[in-house]
């Protein structure tokens, strides 16, 4: 959503007291004062801004807000909850505050006291919304550092909140505290960014649908690390990277390439503006959930060596709502390439750098029909990498054998059929074997093993491996054989950025009368920050169960996930034990399926202290 921009009280509060009071006398600040705070000052004084002003001034309230139609339900959900005098407000692109709740600032009781302040800078001089506003980064302003008399005892925080198809910040959110000496950070500074990322869901589920199938495609390719411009023929969003990359003679050029998409629309596929002989014609995709295959069609610009850019346009219920440019240098577009090898994979759903290393590894060597080892935790997708591994040699379908489920006598029966060499070199022999669960097979069993490896070094086994449970000599003597040949697949919490297509590949069985699932921001950012103990078999367990239960329509919300999920992040620093204590909380309650009183039961604590911990880590609103 943002990007840190602190500005802590640094120097120490009275150094900046000192330097403040030589500002008006008139004389320089001095050499300890940051330039920008400086200037900040010079313009408040150049705005005429008196220094000792009573309040800020009223200005007339929009009377109907977008913004504060989005931002009021999460406000008034977390202004019940703010500790002591710790206020809250809500401001306007035009820094309007329009709603405030909690403690007080500016000198004005809350709730809804400041709406209809003026807080620019040309009304009140430096503060955190109009620096968060200027910057678009998250801003802290502490006491001396603000330019009013009024504020000298006030630290704020402000973080930006963005429209969802504009890429431009609405207004902003600030979390104000008393001012504490010597403060290097705000304590509200987490609590103002969980209400920003809310706010901001809450905007994005109130766009129109074109505007967030655009705006969920843009925030996918940047994800995966691309340089992006989303347009829709009235406005673009740009990535940093596109911006560094582009002109604005070909940002222009792209504009008008997108404007005639829509404009040729009706009329059947548009080959695009002839603006040069060597653009090519877009590829048009149907995009129900805001997915973005890659095209192929691309055309050079003269940005620079080897740049090209990739156009794709973007159909939404039968209409051409916009398209998307993707920057491709030549580093980028052998990645791509890499990556379009690895899917030839079937089953296999991910681009992440650790799982594209895994794959790319288990291919070579499943390229030579010798035993292969996986090792994995449980559910990191150990047997569909296996049977597609096994797919790819071409031969008969495996026989698949899991040792936790084993018939008495089973691999032995197996193990001499692999034995048997081909009568002729047209004859494939005995099926491959793939056996799950390794770290399961009995002794007997592993015997039998030990036996085939030994007679034939060259046998088409594939065998899965959870590390953890304790293993005999004869077991650590197969695995230590094996392990020449083997391949760790990295758990889900290492490749987080795989977790939109795995949402989209998950269900691949919509319940009937049901459309597929589609997923909001705030529900994505909450499964990207769990830690998936169960990997992606646990992901697609929560699929189903959300899948099962939900009668809503719409995308997904963060409050439909299960408890253990749609907690928000500690809304401040935790210690070592408190941090310890809240993730077993959350453990209980994800093994208990939600219920309190069977978790209470199960830490060993009562119903009423539960709660107690619950209200005291900020989870009891979730």
């Amino acid at each position: 959503m943002t990007t840190t921009d602190d500005t802590p009280a640094d120097p120490a509060l009275s150094s900046l007291r000192r330097a403040r009071d030589r500002f008006f006398s008139g004389r320089p600040p001095g050499d300890g004062v940051p330039e920008d705070l400086a200037q900040a000052w010079r313009r408040a004084r150049f705005f005429g801004v008196p220094r000792d002003l009573a309040a800020p001034p009223r200005v007339r309230p929009p009377v109907d807000s977008p913004l504060l139609a989005a931002a009021r339900p999460v406000l008034d959900r977390t202004a019940p909850t703010l500790s002591g005098a710790m206020g809250l407000v809500l401001v306007d692109s035009r820094c309007r505050a329009l709603w405030s709740g909690g403690g007080h600032y500016a000198g004005t009781p809350a709730p809804d006291g400041m709406a209809g302040l003026d807080l620019s800078e040309k009304a009140v001089g430096h503060n955190s919304a109009a620096l968060a506003l200027r910057t678009g980064r998250r801003a802290e302003v502490h006491g001396p550092e603000h330019f009013l008399d009024l504020w000298q005892e006030v630290s704020a925080v402000s973080v930006p909140l963005y429209e969802p198809t504009a890429g431009r910040p609405a207004g902003t959110v600030t979390v104000v505290a008393p001012l504490g000496e010597n403060r290097t950070a705000h304590p509200g500074a987490g609590l103002a960014e969980a209400i920003a990322h809310a706010i901001e869901t809450e905007l994005l589920g109130r766009a129109r649908p074109p505007e967030r199938v655009l705006l969920d495609a843009y925030l996918r390719r940047r994800a995966e690390g691309a340089a992006v411009v989303a347009l829709d023929g009235s406005s673009r969003l740009i990535s940093p990277e596109a911006a560094r990359l582009l002109s604005h003679e070909t940002l222009a050029r792209l504009e008008r390439h997108a404007t005639a998409l829509l404009r040729d629309a009706g009329t059947g596929p548009a080959a695009g503006p002839a603006t040069g002989p060597e653009e090519h014609a877009p590829e048009e995709i149907a995009v129900p959930d805001g997915e973005i295959p890659v095209p192929e069609d691309e055309f050079a610009v003269p940005d620079g060596a080897g740049l090209t850019v990739r156009m794709t346009r973007l159909v939404h219920l039968g209409e051409v709502i916009g398209a998307v440019a993707t920057v491709c240098t030549a580093a980028r577009r052998a990645r791509s390439a890499e990556r379009r090898g690895h899917d030839r994979l079937p089953g296999l759903v991910g681009t992440s750098r650790p799982w594209r290393l895994t794959v790319s590894r288990a291919t070579e060597l499943a390229r030579a029909v010798e035993p292969l080892l996986l090792i994995g935790e449980p559910g990191v997708g150990k047997t569909a990498l296996a049977h597609a591994l096994l797919g790819l040699r071409g031969t008969a379908a495996p026989r698949v054998v899991d040792a936790a489920e084993q018939v008495p006598g089973e691999v032995p029966r197996w193990c001499q059929a692999l034995a048997e060499p081909p009568e002729s070199e047209a004859d494939g022999g005995a099926p491959p074997l793939l056996l799950r669960h390794a770290e399961r097979l009995g002794q007997s069993d592993v015997a039998a093993l030990l036996s085939l490896l030994a007679e034939r070094p060259a046998v088409p086994l594939v065998a899965t491996h959870t590390p953890g449970a304790p293993t005999g000599p004869c077991l650590s003597r197969l695995l230590d054989i094996l392990a020449a040949r083997s391949v760790t697949l990295p758990p889900l919490r290492e490749r987080v950025e795989d977790i939109p297509a795995l949402l989209v590949g998950l269900p691949r069985h919509p319940s009937p009368g049901r459309p597929p699932l589609t997923w909001s921001l705030d529900a994505r950012r909450a499964l990207e920050q769990h830690t998936w103990p169960g990997n992606v078999a646990e992901l697609a367990h929560v699929v189903r169960e959300v899948a099962g239960r939900r009668r809503a329509t719409g995308p997904v919300r963060r409050e439909e996930l299960p408890y253990g999920l749609r907690v928000p992040p500690a809304t401040r620093r935790l210690s070592g034990i408190e941090r310890a204590e809240r993730t077993a909380i959350l453990e209980a309650l994800r093994r208990h399926g939600d219920n309190k009183a069977r978790a209470a039961e199960s830490l060993g604590i009562g119903r009423a202290t539960l709660y107690r911990k619950l209200r005291a880590y900020g989870m009891d609103q979730a």
